[in-house]
């Protein structure tokens, strides 16, 4: 960074300028401190003996979406002149990080490391992993035992084409790995979804509060986990908005009803609570209140 001064504005600088300089990157490797971990389930097992059962978890990813990992080295501007002016550059970038996921996930599986997400998991963009199409206990755990999860919040902008191109086919090729899937979070995918619809046993499908509710109640139906994200900035107010809060939550389970849809909203970002951590409960009401009357 230039000009990163405690306080002041900085400029960010991409480390990945020249794109000759690709073929100098490798691939991160995952390494387990195995002591270390045996120490804190131990003590984890110590400070709760007889209040909550202690489980062993590994987590080694939140989202397959990869384009956040070509910002973080190329510079999210770049990353959409790339679509442009240096397609094969991108192209290699991409299967880059994808066959780094993939080595990575394979290490895990094949070491025993991984560990069910079909329980009280945080999931994808939120939500539990409870299916019965999942184990949720067991060992010799295999990536068809688990959810995946993939997004691309970052291509907003992009056109359908594009995504189709550069982000999709390499995001598809690790969710294909997968015994379930979930894709989406903060960006709204109408404009993508005939590819996204694709991937083999997706099952949640994430409304942004900048989806069109309806159009996606229209796409998903009774097929997929309609999981909407409500905008939380009705709540970050000492006094909660509570007729807008009321009016989203509304316009949700009228969307997902009228297309039979499988509904969870989720409250998600929440950064303040306008000092009033009332707000979270009483929109917890509001939300209950609204499912009833739908």
């Amino acid at each position: 960074m230039r000009g990163s001064v405690p306080g002041n504005a900085y400029h960010w600088e991409s480390p990945l300028k020249d794109v000759s300089r690709l073929q100098a990157l490798k691939p991160r490797q995952i390494v387990i401190d195995k002591e270390k971990t045996r120490l804190l389930l131990d003590t984890a097992r110590d400070v709760f003996d007889g209040i909550l059962n202690v489980l062993e978890e590994s987590v080694f990813w939140w989202s397959f979406g990869l384009t956040g990992d070509v910002i973080l080295l190329r510079g999210f501007e770049q990353m959409m002149l790339d679509m442009y002016d240096n397609t094969g550059f991108l192209h290699a970038l991409m299967a880059f990080l994808r066959d780094e996921a993939q080595q990575n996930l394979t290490a895990l599986e094949e070491g025993g490391e991984l560990t069910p997400n079909a329980r009280v998991d945080f999931i994808g963009t939120g939500g539990y992993g409870f299916t019965h199409e999942l184990p949720q206990f067991g060992k010799g755990v295999k990536l068809k035992d688990l959810w995946g999860f993939s997004e691309s919040q970052e291509s907003v902008g992009v056109s359908p084409e594009c995504f189709k191109e550069f982000i999709f086919p390499y995001q598809l090729d690790i969710l294909k790995r997968f015994g379930l899937n979930i894709y989406g979070c903060c960006e709204p995918i109408e404009r993508w979804w005939d590819a996204i619809k694709t991937i083999p046993r997706l099952r949640r499908v994430t409304v942004s509060p900048w989806s069109n509710p309806y159009t996606l109640a229209e796409m998903l139906g009774k097929d997929y986990v309609y999981v909407r994200k409500i905008n939380p900035a009705h709540m970050a107010l000492p006094a909660m908005l509570e007729e807008p809060a009321r009016e989203q939550l509304r316009e949700t389970f009228a969307a997902a009803r009228a297309c039979d849809c499988r509904v969870e909203v989720l409250l998600r970002d929440v950064t303040t609570l306008g000092g009033n951590p009332e707000n979270a409960s009483r929109w917890t009401q509001l939300a209950r209140e609204e499912a009833e009357r739908a």
